[in-house]
C-alpha cells in the first residue's frame, strides 16, 4: 500500500506517493512524460515492503503546486535542483535515485553534478545523455526515433493535437501497454488547464548548458528491445559513460513503458541493484 505525501520546497509543494518505514534507506523515483508518480506504484510498494523508504513525486509541472508558466523554468538545472530540494525536505543526505524516461534524464544529470549525494543510480529506458547525443548524430535510426522532440517544441499546436478527439493522440502514445485505468488517470491530469503545456515545457526549455561526464556512482541501466524512443546504439554505448560499477539489463519484447508493462521484473532488478551496493 502506498501513502500520499506533500513535499514542501522553495519552488512549491510536490505531490508524491510513498511506502516503507520512515527510517528506511531512502529511494527517490522520478517519472517521465506523459505520466506521473503513479508510474512507480508497483515498485514503490515493493521497495517499501523490502524495508526501503520509497518516494515518487509528481515532478515540476505535473504537481499543480509547482507549475511555473515559462518554458525556461523547466531547464535541466531547475529539475536537478528540484531533486535536491525534495531530498532536503525529506531529510535525506544520501539516497538512491531511480528514473524513467525524462525522469531518467534528470537522474543522469543529478548523478553527474552531485555524485556525493547519491548511493546508486538506476536509469530506465533513457540512455546516458552523451551516448544519446552521439547516437542522434551518427545513427540514422536514433535520429529518426528522436524526431518527435523537435515537433513537440511547436507551442500550442502540439497541445491541441494531443488533446483532440478525447485525447486520442495522447492515449495512442501508450501503445496499449499501460493499463487503461492508468492511461485515463494520466489523460485526466494532463487535460487540466495548463498541465499539458507544463509537461511539454520540459522539451521546450532548451538544451542543457554544460556537458555531462562519466557517472561515478554504481549504476543500473534498463533498456527494452521494443522501445520506440531509444534504439540499441545509445543503449549499448551507455556503459562507456559510467566509471563505477555498472549493470545493464535488457528486457526482451517490452515497450518503452517498462515500469507498467514489466512491473515485477523491474522491481526485482531494482532490489538486486540496491542490495548489491
Amino acid at each position: 500500500m502506498t501513502e500520499q505525501l506533500s513535499i514542501e520546497t522553495p519552488a512549491g509543494s510536490f505531490d508524491a506517493i510513498a511506502a516503507g518505514p520512515p527510517d528506511g534507506r531512502p529511494v527517490l523515483l522520478l517519472h517521465g512524460f506523459p505520466e506521473a508518480s503513479l508510474t512507480w506504484e508497483h515498485q514503490v510498494g515493493a521497495l517499501g515492503a523490502a524495508g526501503f523508504r520509497a518516494v515518487a513525486p509528481d515532478q515540476r509541472g505535473y504537481s499543480p503546486g509547482v507549475r511555473p508558466e515559462q518554458a525556461s523554468e523547466y531547464s535541466i538545472d531547475e529539475l536537478v535542483g528540484d531533486v535536491l530540494a525534495m531530498a532536503g525536505a525529506l531529510g535525506w543526505h544520501r539516497f538512491d535515485l531511480v528514473g524513467h524516461d525524462w525522469g531518467a534524464a534528470v537522474a543522469w544529470w543529478t548523478a553527474d553534478a552531485h555524485p556525493d549525494r547519491l548511493r546508486t543510480l538506476s536509469a530506465v529506458s533513457t540512455p546516458h545523455p552523451a551516448a544519446l547525443a552521439a547516437a542522434m548524430k551518427t545513427d540514422e535510426d536514433q535520429h529518426l526515433r528522436s524526431a518527435y522532440m523537435t515537433e513537440w517544441r511547436q507551442t500550442r499546436v502540439t497541445e491541441r493535437r494531443m488533446l483532440d478527439n478525447n485525447a486520442e493522440a495522447l492515449r495512442r502514445m501508450f501503445e496499449w501497454k499501460v493499463p487503461p485505468s492508468r492511461v485515463e488517470e494520466y489523460v485526466q491530469r494532463l487535460s487540466e488547464p495548463g498541465a499539458l503545456t507544463a509537461a511539454l515545457n520540459w522539451y521546450r526549455a532548451g538544451r542543457p548548458g554544460g556537458k555531462i561526464g562519466k557517472i561515478s556512482v554504481p549504476t543500473l541501466y534498463v533498456w527494452s528491445t521494443e522501445d520506440v524512443a531509444f534504439g540499441s546504439t545509445a543503449a549499448l554505448d551507455t556503459e562507456n559513460w559510467v566509471s563505477a560499477a555498472y549493470r545493464f539489463e535488457m528486457f526482451e519484447d517490452v515497450s518503452h513503458w517498462v515500469p507498467e508493462e514489466a512491473p515485477e521484473a523491474l522491481a526485482a532488478v531494482l532490489l538486486e541493484h540496491l542490495s548489491a551496493h
